[in-house]
């Protein structure tokens, strides 16, 4: 662990569940803060907004600055931006993390006449919603989805995540989704960009096997997998997409950094 300068860390089902921290946390960003490690938090998630997730470490009894987050809503803000042309419109299904990222990046949030489709994770999605996007993706604007990911831990378990509704709008369009968010290398990129190494020194950190170590992969990163998030070691071993270490959790983690 020693070679690694710097980290790429998710939140959901690495640092908690729900909102419940797991074991280890803050002991993990008291030795990053001490020997001064940058890192960035990079989360599929695309709910929350900055402050929102500020909040949400100070809860846990963990500071974190704003160069230190990094959203799939975020991601896909900073993607329109240098990739829309100025004013363009978009069509939004998600909640204020996206909304907040989009308006940042001088896009038009719209219902008519646009040029994307956004969708980012939601809990108020309905079936109107998905009829205005594959409206929208008929006529031609294009497809961005935050992240893929067909299920979300919560403390109840599992329930469907923002890959089940990209599912049904790419099954009533036809169209498959840009998709920004893990296993697109396109958020570990964004995220290595805030910071001072470059790759060959990067640790991505995750607990779902075929978003954030198939991302780390394709984002040419090592990896570590925790078995605190979605993945079983069963499901470990049985995939194709291996890690370049696989740990417990956090507690372990520390034991070999320190």
């Amino acid at each position: 662990m020693k070679q690694y300068k710097q980290f790429l860390i998710d939140m959901d089902g690495v640092l908690w569940t729900g909102n419940t921290p797991l074991p280890g946390m803050q002991d993990f960003f008291a030795y990053l803060r001490a020997t001064d490690t940058p890192f960035v938090l990079v989360t599929n998630n695309a709910s929350k907004t900055l402050d929102q997730y500020m909040e949400k470490f100070a809860m846990m009894g963990v500071k974190v600055h704003p160069h230190e987050v990094l959203s799939a809503a975020m991601g896909v803000g900073l993607y329109l931006e240098r990739h829309a042309a100025p004013n363009s419109k978009v069509y939004m299904i998600g909640e204020d993390g996206l909304r907040e990222s989009l308006n940042e990046a001088g896009l038009i949030l719209a219902d008519s006449n646009v040029d994307y489709v956004t969708v980012g994770y939601t809990q108020r999605l309905t079936w109107e919603m998905m009829a205005q996007a594959t409206l929208h993706i008929n006529a031609g604007a294009t497809f961005i989805g935050s992240n893929p990911d067909v299920s979300f831990p919560e403390e109840r378990g599992l329930v469907p995540g923002n890959g089940a509704t990209l599912a049904a709008i790419a099954a009533a369009t036809g169209v498959e989704p840009t998709i920004i968010g893990k296993p697109e290398p396109i958020l570990y990129q964004q995220a290595v960009e805030r910071l001072p190494f470059d790759m060959s020194h990067t640790l991505a950190i995750g607990d779902r096997i075929e978003t954030d170590i198939l991302g780390a992969v394709n984002a040419n990163i090592a990896s570590l997998l925790v078995m605190t998030g979605v993945t079983s070691e069963a499901k470990a071993k049985k995939s194709t997409i291996k890690p370049t270490h696989t740990l417990p959790g956090l507690p372990e983690l520390l034991d070999l950094l320190s």
